[in-house]
């Protein structure tokens, strides 16, 4: 990749090792690019070799892929292992795979549960012991970030995904306090405008900007800059937190401003008086 990063310092996580599962797309994809653009060399996992060939292709001499599932054992420790085979070493892991389907609660058969939590909760737990087992641990250091999402007051029609993603927050914490000083960090993602989105009609990707306090949907590259700047030796400071990026639609529901605020179609300002 020729283009700098936007802000950081191209050599920034120079030297550096990262592994990025379901790097091959969206969010995984740009965070791949933005650490390659710190200097780091990226490994990219997923499933679907031709999917990230391509993105090898765009990411350049520095990434490289590996194709595994995560859903096994045998298919997280083949990972840590093309990074170690590879490179000689593991420095980070953003554990970026996942994936639900809209479902009422009700109707959720047990054999989507199970499929949601297999890859969600515990890929991201077989990604994150293989890259302490066979890393981390032998190096006393190396960071852990787990992509979860934002709202954290549920996802209607997502009960299994929410389930999960609050799952792998707890797990993050708990780690971070055995496993350190290994640094486990969770990024619990909002809405962003990846391709997935993007492929919906445009009165859908308003309506998703719409509950959104700031007013729009999120940028891939602002999840990539977090994930950068927790790769960084700040990354020590923020285990064990969870530091969500979602324009504060943690902090609302539904779309803003309400319409119970509005005075002719305008939030109404209180009037002060001077100083």
């Amino acid at each position: 990749m020729s283009e700098p990063s936007a802000i950081f310092a191209d050599d920034v996580l120079d030297g550096q090792v990262a592994v990025v599962t379901g790097g091959g797309t969206g969010l995984g994809l740009a965070a791949a690019a933005e650490l390659v653009r710190c200097g780091a060399r990226v490994v990219i996992a997923g499933r679907r070799l031709k999917v990230l060939d391509a993105a090898v292709a765009e990411l350049g001499s520095r990434a490289t892929a590996v194709a595994a599932d995560i859903r096994t054992d045998e298919g997280a420790e083949a990972i840590v292992h093309a990074a170690l085979d590879r490179h000689g070493r593991l420095d980070v892991l953003v554990n970026n795979a996942g994936g639900q389907y809209f479902v009422p609660a009700e109707a959720t058969p047990i054999k989507g549960w199970r499929a949601v939590h297999r890859l969600n909760l515990e890929g991201t737990e077989r990604m994150a012991r293989a890259a302490y087992e066979l890393a981390f641990r032998p190096a006393a250091a190396g960071t852990v970030l787990n992509v979860t999402l934002s709202p954290h007051h549920g996802l209607a029609g997502m009960t299994h995904s929410s389930a999960a993603r609050a799952a792998i927050e707890g797990l993050t914490r708990a780690l971070a306090r055995e496993w350190a000083p290994v640094n486990v960090i969770a990024l619990a993602a909002g809405h962003f405008l990846t391709d997935a989105l993007a492929k919906y009609p445009e009165s859908v990707q308003a309506q998703a900007a719409r509950s959104v306090p700031l007013g729009r949907l999120g940028r891939p590259e602002e999840h990539a800059w977090l994930v950068a700047l927790c790769a960084t030796p700040l990354g020590s400071a923020l285990s064990g937190a969870v530091l969500t990026l979602d324009g504060a639609r943690d902090n609302w529901f539904g779309p803003w401003p309400p319409a119970a605020l509005l005075m002719d179609g305008e939030v109404p300002t209180e009037a002060r008086g001077g100083g």
